[in-house]
């Protein structure tokens, strides 16, 4: 592996250093592996990094990122995602984008939070490594033809769906979004790699890879940091359960009925 893990690291790094040099940047910190690891290597060649945070209090993402933006030393804020102010947020996100995907929309709040409040132009993102680096839960197990199939499926979901949806929030904000990850230098590495060192042989060893990277650039507490959603890490798809509970709905019939009041 470390044959791979080094010539991913240099793709990595060269990637992230023609993004960010000599740039004020935000990150979009989960306090996860993915975003971590971004903003530690950020950290050598931008002119300034900043963490921002968008959760529910003491929710894991927010207690994770504050633990983990001590240990690489850069600022960090928290940005409080709250049940007096999700359902503008969702209302404004969806007006915004036309996004009626219940799931896209929870998984989405947090970056759109970060993208209303960051002061950066730039916002550095971890989309994209679950994808590439088979990351998700649902990969373990798989033959190699299976995990072929489905991670360029995801792909293909993540660069027709996602990425258009969190283009139109950083548009209207004036932001704009990095996906190092996805920067073909990254990608090219990882697509002539043996599908076999990718594979996940179970919840505890996934993306191994990339966590190798993290353990050479000098950032073991990366490495070994856990994995959650994003709608469950930040606590947003409690939130917005509670909200939708309130008012007799379910929080797709919520989506729905914002929906149709915007477009209809």
């Amino acid at each position: 592996m470390s044959v791979e893990s080094d010539n991913l690291e240099n793709a990595l790094v060269s990637a992230i250093k023609s993004q960010v040099e000599d740039q004020d940047i935000a990150v979009a910190f989960s306090g996860g592996l993915d975003s971590g690891l971004v903003a530690g290597i950020a950290k050598e060649y931008a002119r300034s990094v900043t963490l921002y945070t968008s959760g529910k209090d003491k929710s894991y993402d927010v207690v994770m990122a504050q633990e983990m933006s001590e240990n690489l030393g850069l600022p960090w804020l928290h940005i409080p995602i709250t049940e007096e102010n999700i359902e503008a947020r969702l209302r404004e996100m969806i007006s915004i984008t036309g996004t009626s995907s219940p799931l896209t929309l929870s998984f989405e709040l947090p970056l759109f939070f970060v993208c209303r409040t960051v002061r950066e132009k730039y916002v550095l993102s971890g989309q994209g490594s679950d994808e590439l680096f088979a990351g998700y839960s649902k990969y373990i197990g798989l033959s190699n033809e299976e995990l072929d199939r489905m991670r360029k499926a995801d792909l293909g979901k993540l660069i027709s769906s996602t990425i258009p949806h969190e283009t139109k929030v950083a548009d209207h904000f004036n932001r704009k979004v990095l996906y190092p990850y996805l920067d073909p230098l990254v990608t090219m590495q990882v697509n002539a790699m043996d599908l076999k060192e990718l594979m996940p042989v179970d919840q505890d060893h996934r993306k191994m890879l990339l966590r190798q990277v993290a353990r050479n650039l000098g950032f073991p507490f990366i490495a070994e940091k856990k994995k959650k959603a994003a709608q469950y890490g930040s606590g947003t798809m409690d939130l917005v359960r509670k909200v939708a509970s309130d008012k007799g709905m379910t929080y797709a019939e919520l989506v729905d009925q914002i929906y149709k009041d915007i477009f209809e």
